[in-house]
């Protein structure tokens, strides 16, 4: 008996192996087909990085402040894109739209949205009309959005920062990069990453709660906060079941110590009421 365990894990450890090696060499050919200009795009997570907040950027108007000037006490929600995009980067930017509509915290209120162009040659104007375009399309607050451009040594530095890795093509005159928002503290700390086009209402709404350090949302939001968790290698928040379990545990608990009172208070109420024996009700006219 002992013998066939001993092949039987030998037999698992080998069909392991040989499954690594397989994955291995596929993501080697995914790697070698792709231009040599886009093997170097990527995303890394820099969690708990400070952004630096001197880098100065033109705004919609064409003045030049520090990225400083957008943290003021709420969170931050970034995005590197470029406006001339032909696709992706209007999706991010849809996508984060209608994620932001379907949440009552509101932009200059509860947070500020930061878009800077990755491409040095766009400019203030084309940043206003990309700006006012949103704006429509938020139809809320039109209080904390800016749509920053800037020069090629600040842009880089500030997406070396965040850990995001893009590259222009000369070709197609077009920019190769990630698709993703990031979240910032008021302090300008990257908080956390939300991955695609697509981004849930609630998992970005418990990321601005969880990065404003609880300064904003509700008492329902630190329950969630409570019952789930961000996953950095999905940039989504997952359930914790203990912690889910504990809570229901606890309710249940409330929901019991209520009932036993009730009944507690019931009987009190009903043995003051009774007739004592040995004496007789009085009724008078």
């Amino acid at each position: 008996m002992q013998v066939w365990k001993t092949v039987i894990i030998l037999l698992v450890a080998a069909i392991l192996a040989n499954g690594q090696k397989l994955k291995d060499r596929q993501l080697a050919t995914a790697a070698s087909v792709l231009p040599p200009g886009l093997r170097d795009v990527s995303l890394e997570q820099r969690l708990n990085q400070e952004v630096p907040l001197h880098l100065a950027f033109r705004d919609d108007s064409g003045r030049p402040l520090p990225l400083s000037s957008y943290f003021s006490g709420k969170p931050v929600i970034l995005a590197l894109v470029y406006y001339q995009c032909p696709m992706l980067c209007t999706q991010i930017l849809n996508g984060l739209v209608m994620s932001l509509r379907g949440m009552s915290l509101e932009s200059g209120r509860d947070f500020e949205v930061v878009a800077v162009s990755i491409d040095p040659t766009e400019t203030p104007e084309l940043a206003a009309r990309k700006k006012a375009e949103y704006l429509r399309r938020y139809a809320k607050s039109p209080a904390g959005w800016h749509f920053l451009t800037g020069a090629e040594p600040q842009i880089k530095e500030l997406a070396q920062a965040v850990g995001f890795r893009y590259a222009y093509d000369p070709r197609t005159k077009q920019y190769a990069h990630a698709s993703a928002i990031m979240v910032l503290t008021p302090g300008g700390r990257l908080s956390k990453y939300f991955y695609g086009i697509e981004y849930a209402p609630r998992d970005l709404r418990l990321g601005l709660v969880e990065a404003s350090e609880n300064k904003i949302g509700s008492p329902v939001d630190q329950i969630l906060l409570y019952c789930y968790h961000y996953d950095p290698s999905t940039g989504k928040y997952s359930a914790i079941v203990m912690n889910m379990v504990r809570l229901a545990g606890a309710l249940t608990l409330v929901i019991f110590g209520a009932l036993l009172a009730w009944m507690w208070r019931r009987d009190l109420r009903r043995s003051r009421e009774a007739v004592v024996p040995g004496m007789m009700k009085v009724r008078y006219r």
